[in-house]
């Protein structure tokens, strides 16, 4: 299983976080059992036979171009009128022989193992993660030469995939932008075959062309990282400055012109003084990290309290979750929103929870010395704020 160490260490720990990321590719060759049970292929078919997947979620791509979803899903309609489609299997299977790759979006949400490794590598990396699945079983490329809009990172799990990188026209290219990135011309930079076990990051704005040429079927998936841009600095930026009258006020349109060039003035002047706060990146990084929602999981049977019972197992469900002391002996965890304080000898399970991993109630009171009662309230009190699930229903 990919944790948040592992992921550290293929892709260089602090090295990376420093000298790679956002800057440029990076392939890390692995071995295919490190990585093989994220998605096996008969998981990948019990995911597409028992989940009501409708396009463009599920979805073909052949020669860069969409395969109308009526060329291998039928419609359906239950008995109450709800309506979806049914992914046909012999249609399916004959898309694919023709070319068309196959694509299964935030597949993450829909295969624990998947979505474990996905919340790893948030917790590492400190961005919101997506994972889609791509098949292939040609040397057809599914989608073209292209660029995306956001970082990758790609986990070669069967077969082989050939990757074209031409690197990018446009520096930062975003999914909101004054002009697109031109398309690129010679060879390629790097031409590379991805294995199973590799892994290939790859930053926004970097095109590149991916086909199966080499006579297996290839299995791959592609973890999306969240892109967190100037502009959005500036929004969160001016969301804390709602406090100060001058950006209250209602904007003088009408005024005299001196009037209006004052008035910008003020607001140019409170959002300098802002900016040159010291750590100021400090709080929007630790506001981005508590405020996201995290992955949001019932707790059934537990709709209450989580009962003391030292086999019930749980874990926090926000990969980017502070813990912080107060001067007044508590401790504070922020997440999804919301921060609780507690009493200081809570400190050592809530690291614990912090890590990441389930664990068991049981084992979060022994390693916290305290009584499991105490351990199941303050489970509770996450459990109901949205930012712990039970995991392992022991009844």
């Amino acid at each position: 299983m990919i944790d948040t160490a592992s992921w550290a260490e293929r892709l260089g720990g602090v090295e990376f976080l420093t000298q790679t990321l956002f800057r440029s590719h990076k392939i890390v060759p692995g071995d295919a059992d490190d990585v093989r049970d994220l998605l096996t292929w008969d998981a990948l078919n019990h995911v597409l036979a028992s989940h009501r997947i409708d396009p463009p979620r599920l979805r073909l791509s052949q020669g860069g171009e969409p395969v109308h979803h009526h060329r291998y899903t039928q419609p359906e309609t239950t008995r109450r009128g709800v309506a979806w489609r049914r992914v046909q299997a012999a249609a399916l299977h004959d898309r694919l022989a023709e070319g068309a790759s196959l694509v299964v979006d935030a597949i993450d949400e829909m295969h624990p193992p998947i979505g474990a490794a996905a919340e790893s590598l948030e917790r590492f990396l400190c961005t919101p993660v997506q994972v889609n699945a791509y098949a292939s079983w040609t040397a057809e490329e599914g989608f073209g030469t292209h660029w995306d809009d956001h970082d990758v990172v790609v986990v070669q799990l069967y077969g082989a995939k050939r990757w074209r990188l031409y690197g990018p026209t446009r520096q930062a290219p975003a999914w909101r932008d004054t002009e697109a990135p031109a398309a690129p011309e010679g060879p390629p930079l790097v031409d590379a075959v991805l294995k199973a076990g590799d892994i290939l990051y790859l930053p926004r704005g970097w095109w590149h062309a991916v086909s199966a040429d080499q006579g297996t079927p290839s299995l791959h998936l592609t973890f999306g990282l969240g892109t967190r841009i100037g502009a959005d600095f500036l929004n969160w930026a001016v969301d804390q400055l709602r406090s100060r009258l001058a950006f209250r006020l209602d904007v003088p349109r009408f005024a005299p012109v001196e009037d209006q060039a004052a008035y910008v003035a003020q607001l140019g002047k409170e959002l300098a003084a802002l900016l040159d706060e010291p750590g100021i990146l400090g709080q929007w990084a630790r506001s981005m990290d508590t405020t996201h929602p995290g992955r949001h999981r019932p707790s059934l049977p537990y709709v209450t309290d989580v009962p003391a019972n030292p086999f019930v197992t749980v874990r926090l469900t926000c990969p980017r979750a502070r813990l912080a002391d107060g001067e007044d002996g508590t401790v504070t965890l922020a997440a999804a929103g919301t921060a609780w304080d507690f009493a200081a000898p809570a400190r050592p399970l809530l690291e614990l929870l912090v890590a990441g991993q389930p664990i068991d109630l049981g084992d979060l009171a022994e390693w916290a010395a305290l009584p499991l009662e105490d351990v199941a309230a303050v489970v509770s009190v996450l459990v109901k704020g949205q930012a712990a699930a039970v995991v392992g229903a022991a009844l």
